[in-house]
């Protein structure tokens, strides 16, 4: 009992940690893909 008490907060903890390195990683892709699509924009020959 005392085992499960102790890794249930555990777990919680790691599983919560790992939502916020995923939206970290989606903001740096996305800011990443902007500055792609500027410039793309930026060098259109046409």
């Amino acid at each position: 009992m005392k085992l499960t008490a102790l890794l249930i907060p555990l777990t919680l903890t790691l599983f919560l940690s790992a939502c916020n390195t995923m939206e970290g990683v989606g903001k740096d892709v996305e800011s990443a893909g902007d500055a792609i699509e500027d410039s793309a924009s930026e060098n259109k020959n046409y």
